[in-house]
């Protein structure tokens, strides 16, 4: 079993990644993703969406949305997010490695670090390959992610959080690969009890992921700093790229 197909994980950690202040950014963030990818409507892939945060919103911004994901439990909030909002969104429980729907989506996402979760490097051309064949002629893929340059300037090897309802997660980090791959072991301390959780995902530099892109297909791709929009630089905050399955006429 690999790591992200185990669902102890999703649900020990699922308060902490999933916060209701990250509930409450999914407008936002949504908002600035139209603004980026120049996107108004249609049909959307939200890829490894999770508990749907922004799934819900897409679809309350009038896009027929399709959220993929492998986790049962995911999804399983998914829906409960979606009945609550009453939006109606199609769920499907699969792969990213195995989704696809030739010519499809207007919009394809990938958010919250949701890509390099394999070892193979070609595993994550693949799911690029996938997207872009199931994204319409004119159609966007935007992915948000902590770029390795980010994640050099602030690494910590070891870090913990304090959370509301009074239980610890211990993070330890390891580099591993030559930089290509991070390596984290997550200990939940709650009741007296702990337990340890450990996985690992691919880190892309800028350049990276924009040389990955365009070897799937691609033909445009920018790199931003956030949601935002500011340049890839030294200011950033995460890895924004946005890539477009032609390229604009003027560019």
């Amino acid at each position: 079993m690999e790591w992200f197909e185990n669902e102890d994980f999703w649900r020990s950690f699922y308060g902490y990644m999933f916060s209701a202040e990250r509930f409450a950014a999914a407008p936002d963030e949504v908002a600035r993703i139209l603004a980026l990818t120049k996107c108004s409507g249609g049909n959307m892939l939200d890829l490894c969406c999770g508990p749907g945060r922004h799934s819900v919103e897409f679809a309350r911004s009038g896009f027929q949305v399709t959220g993929v994901d492998k986790s049962t439990f995911l999804l399983e909030k998914a829906r409960e997010h979606a009945s609550k909002a009453g939006v109606s969104i199609e769920w499907v429980q699969e792969d990213m490695r195995n989704f696809i729907r030739p010519e499809s989506f207007d919009l394809a996402c990938s958010m919250f670090t949701s890509f390099g979760y394999f070892t193979d490097p070609e595993e994550d051309l693949h799911v690029l390959r996938n997207i872009h064949q199931s994204l319409k002629d004119n159609g966007a893929l935007i992915i948000e992610t902590l770029g390795k340059e980010m994640l050099a300037r602030v690494w910590q090897k070891t870090m913990s959080t304090d959370m509301a309802d009074g239980s610890w997660i211990v993070h330890r980090t390891q580099l591993r690969d030559d930089w290509t791959r991070v390596h984290c072991q997550w200990t939940l301390l709650k009741d007296g009890h702990s337990r340890d959780f450990t996985f690992e995902h691919t880190i892309y530099s800028g350049r990276e992921l924009k040389e990955r892109l365009l070897a799937s297909g691609f033909k445009h791709v920018q790199l931003f700093g956030g949601l935002q929009g500011i340049p890839y630089g030294l200011e950033a905050v995460r890895l924004v790229a946005v890539a477009r399955k032609t390229a604009p006429v003027n560019s």
